[in-house]
């Protein structure tokens, strides 16, 4: 048998890589006479895809409401591959993390654009009756996206805003968690005790938050942009890229979300104006109570001082 100078190059590789594994060539290559060829719905698994909606109405604008969603947390989950990218990154270089930033912001501003399918995508009547069928379930138990945060930024900057200026830096992570920004938003205001909605969002992650807040202490984004030169974080292009992320997650992505749930909860005068979780969620969600600023270094005093007002 001829065997061109390409192909036994790629064999020889093929060798190498297996050997390196301690596993027979041929039985590998013997493998690929059996083996099926690939196609897109196997590749992508569409039809596992498009059997994850379930309905728990009748009514057919659920199934947007659902798959928006879902879209959503298919999203986070790019965000964070390429988070890992940048916190596992040894000698990270600026043009590294200023790619790697660039996209999550392009995935955040793609959020953002997206939030017209639900606020002019769904039929108000139907959306009133099916959200009390979700109670207690609350976009709040979004556990990607608090992972999102705690791979981005300093724990203190994730601190509710009472306890931000005092917050000590030695405490353990099992008491900075309870005075996390969100946790108000899960605890009803009279009593302070904490809703199902978040006893059972905290049955259900809590350990991975905890480790999450561990494992990214020293790794999370503004750490790694710490790593670099003087010189490097001085660099506008890499200035431009964090404070655009900053800015496009903590003011205009939640924006969205707020006039969004303003128009259904707040304008249609078809509830009671709560929250399916039961929090606060005006003041949960606007950035001007809260100000979460992910690289509060970044930006000037006066922008602080004025982070999310209208």
């Amino acid at each position: 048998m001829n065997v061109n100078e390409n192909t036994a190059s790629i064999l020889k590789d093929i060798e190498q890589k297996y050997a390196s594994i301690h596993q027979k060539t041929d039985t590998q290559l013997e493998g690929l006479l059996w083996s099926k060829p690939t196609t897109y719905w196997d590749y992508i698994q569409t039809d596992v895809l498009l059997n994850l909606q379930i309905q728990r109405t009748v009514l057919p604008d659920e199934m947007v409401f659902i798959l928006y969603h879902q879209v959503n947390e298919l999203i986070f989950k790019m965000i964070l591959w390429e988070m890992n990218q940048i916190s596992h990154t040894q000698n990270i270089q600026a043009d590294f993390l200023i790619d790697r930033l660039t996209r999550i912001s392009r995935y955040f501003d793609m959020l953002t654009t997206s939030f017209t399918i639900m606020e002019n995508g769904m039929d108000v009547d139907q959306y009133m009756k099916f959200r009390n069928t979700l109670t207690p379930a609350s976009g709040f138990q979004s556990a990607q996206y608090r992972l999102i945060e705690f791979c981005t930024t300093d724990l203190v900057n994730l601190i509710d805003s009472r306890f931000r200026a005092s917050f000590d830096h030695t405490i353990s992570n099992e008491n900075a968690f309870e005075i996390l920004y969100w946790q108000a938003a899960g605890k009803e205001e009279e009593t302070g005790n904490k809703s199902y909605t978040l006893e059972e969002f905290e049955k259900k992650y809590k350990a991975t938050f905890l480790n999450y807040m561990e494992e990214y202490k020293s790794i999370n984004i503004w750490q790694k942009y710490k790593q670099l030169s003087a010189q490097d974080q001085e660099l506008q292009a890499l200035k431009e890229a964090m404070r655009h992320f900053d800015f496009t997650v903590n003011i205009t992505w939640v924006m969205q979300h707020l006039n969004v749930a303003i128009k259904y909860i707040d304008q249609s005068g078809m509830g009671d104006g709560e929250a399916t979780g039961g929090s606060d969620w005006k003041k949960y969600m606007h950035p001007k109570h809260q100000k979460r600023i992910f690289f509060p270094e970044l930006w000037s005093e006066a922008e602080l001082a004025n982070w999310g007002q209208e």
